[in-house]
């Protein structure tokens, strides 16, 4: 009895217990993180960019956002093995490589073809480029100062890291990397909209509030981005408050919504990083033969982790035949099915299908 009274106090004077969620504590520890780095980055609040506030605030949401959308797929049984068993492998050999192709080359892309791959990282590094430069000037983490003696100062996190000429080459790429970014979304997603536009099957399978629209929000959020530079440059700032404020909306507007549609992918891809090493490793270790074939088709610990997860959810596959429909290559458990149906036993039958390699 005392060691369960002492066990109780323990935990209840555990740092966890102060929060109501992981979720909520997750959430502090990355607000504080951000605020801490922002006060480094301002010079204790001295240089703060009032004409960004609205995109802090939008960028804030946005970070609450994706917690509650990982964190609530994370608990899925199914996710929780990827990650746990996805960490511990994170350290192999192969980590570096299985990175960039994931990450920076996208080549899982590359072999549906050279069409899709373009704009793929089009719009993807695009995205990349424009938050590595609108994040450190939102939180004021990189700012820059300019003399009367035409050389701006690059300052990051307070300190002055670089003194470049402004009408240099770097000073140009400083000004143009949003121009730039911008130049490169609207293209990856105009091919992708002529794609599924012009593509019978995409148009009767997609849908336009999931599909498209978060395609129209950054085609927008690109095209008001040109527009403000346009008008600096030709139309010496008419109307360039008022775009800008457009502007600012959107990309607000998109923040928020982007944990919770289908771009929230983008910030989830370096998951499939995990979920690469997970299939690699333990298809290394030992395969598991199919129970009607024969033929080695998934890792044994993959297999078994299918079936642990289909019984936590309550989804008991175990046939009369003596085996789990889990431990069955594709196209045997496809025939399976039929032979359920049917009343014959086709997954039996020695012959390959046509369309033996099939995925679903």
């Amino acid at each position: 009895m005392q060691a369960n009274i002492s066990t109780n106090k323990k935990t209840g004077n555990s740092v966890n217990d102060a929060f109501a969620s992981h979720f909520a504590k997750s959430m502090f520890l990355t607000i504080i993180g951000l605020a801490i780095l922002t006060f480094i980055g301002t010079r204790m609040f001295t240089h703060v960019d009032l004409n960004l506030y609205g995109y802090m605030v939008g960028t804030i949401v946005f970070i609450g956002g994706f917690f509650y959308r990982f964190i609530a797929w994370g608990e899925r049984p199914a996710t929780k093995i990827i990650i746990k068993k996805g960490l511990k492998l994170l350290f192999r050999k192969s980590t570096p490589q299985t990175s960039a192709e994931q990450l920076v080359t996208y080549k899982f892309i590359w072999k549906r073809g050279v069409y899709r791959w373009t704009q793929h990282i089009l719009i993807g590094w695009g995205c990349v480029l424009a938050c590595m430069v609108t994040f450190p000037l939102v939180f004021s983490w990189m700012y820059f100062t300019m003399e009367d003696n035409g050389y701006y100062t690059i300052v990051l996190f307070g300190m002055n890291v670089m003194t470049v000429k402004a009408e240099g080459l770097i000073a140009w790429f400083s000004y143009n990397a949003l121009n730039i970014a911008a130049i490169m979304v609207t293209a990856g997603v105009c091919m992708a909209l002529y794609r599924r536009l012009s593509n019978m099957q995409a148009r009767a399978e997609q849908k336009f509030m999931y599909d498209f629209l978060p395609l129209y929000l950054l085609l927008f959020i690109s095209v008001t981005g040109l527009l403000l530079t346009f008008q600096n440059i030709v139309l010496h700032g008419w109307m360039q408050p008022q775009m800008s404020l457009i502007h600012q909306f959107s990309v607000i507007v998109t923040l928020i919504y982007l944990p919770f549609g289908k771009l929230a992918h983008i910030p989830f891809r370096p998951m499939s990083v995990l979920a690469r090493n997970y299939r690699e490793h333990y298809g290394e270790q030992h395969m598991k033969d199919c129970k009607v074939c024969g033929e080695k088709f998934v890792s044994v610990e993959q297999s078994s982790d299918v079936i642990q997860v289909l019984g936590a959810n309550a989804i008991e596959f175990n046939m009369q035949d003596g085996f789990n429909l889990a431990e069955l290559c594709l196209p045997c458990r496809r025939k399976y099915r039929i032979s359920r149906f049917s009343g014959f036993a086709t997954h039996q039958v020695k012959v390959k299908e046509a369309n033996q390699n099939a995925k679903g």
